[in-house]
């Protein structure tokens, strides 16, 4: 059980800045516990932000209440995802031999591309996180953790089932613990919720099906897995899910 509690922790730690006044120890156990727990640790940050949300929506506009909760959400991920999405961005767009792709995402400096890809990565998360908020505060805003929970489990079916880049960094350190059967851990608080709230089991395809795409997309360009990649999953499966929630409630709903 105590191997469970420090996964859940590990997990907190590294995916948000919410405070662990504990220091947990890292093992094969407490690390395949921790990526158990990513898609519960993004239901907890949607869990967050639909509070904030439906607290504040009878007292500010819903333009207001969506730049808060972008706010809110970069806060409580610290940026992590969209570093990694920087750097991946600035890796492809060098159009470079891939040898120099990981030289560049290596490098802690952030270029033009890197740049561009965080501009209109927040425009459109703020710009559909408006239209979602306009829509109403509760069951629109509860979506937030369908979203933020499959992303999460995006990234695990990722460092679970494509292999890795290279034997060493963040990516390698997790997966080399890990076995298949972690995905299906992963997906029982997603599983959970969605059977709490059928009327999202419609979306959730729509949702992970770009997994594949994705990995395919990965293995073709970088050969395999590693952190940056990882975090951009994240952002771009948080985008994604934004874009269909959008559509859902206002073509599908209406």
């Amino acid at each position: 059980m105590m191997q469970a509690v420090y996964g859940f922790l590990l997990a907190v730690q590294f995916l948000t800045r919410l405070p662990v006044p504990i220091e947990c120890p890292w093992n094969e156990k407490t690390s395949r516990w921790a990526i158990r727990f990513y898609p519960f640790i993004g239901m907890l940050l949607g869990a967050i932000l639909f509070g904030v949300g439906w607290f504040l929506a009878p007292f500010i506009s819903p333009l207001l209440l969506s730049m808060v909760l972008i706010s809110l959400w970069v806060w409580l991920t610290g940026g992590l995802h969209l570093d990694g999405l920087m750097d991946v961005a600035d890796a492809v767009g060098s159009n470079a031999p891939l040898e120099k792709k990981w030289e560049i995402m290596k490098d802690p400096h952030v270029g033009s591309f890197g740049i561009i890809a965080l501009f209109f990565l927040l425009i459109w998360k703020s710009v559909l996180l408006y239209s979602i908020v306009e829509e109403g505060p509760f069951m629109e805003l509860f979506s937030l953790l369908v979203v933020l929970g499959a992303a999460r489990f995006a990234a695990v079916a990722l460092l679970v089932l494509v292999p890795a880049a290279k034997k060493q960094g963040l990516a390698w350190d997790w997966k080399k613990n890990l076995r298949k059967v972690e995905v299906v851990y992963a997906a029982i608080p997603l599983v959970l919720l969605l059977l709490f709230q059928p009327g999202y089991l419609m979306i959730l395809p729509v949702l992970l099906i770009p997994i594949l795409l994705y990995g395919l997309w990965v293995m073709r360009t970088f050969r395999g897995i590693n952190g940056d990649l990882i975090g951009t999953a994240i952002e771009g499966g948080e985008l994604w899910g934004l874009v269909i929630i959008w559509i859902f409630i206002s073509f599908v709903t209406v």
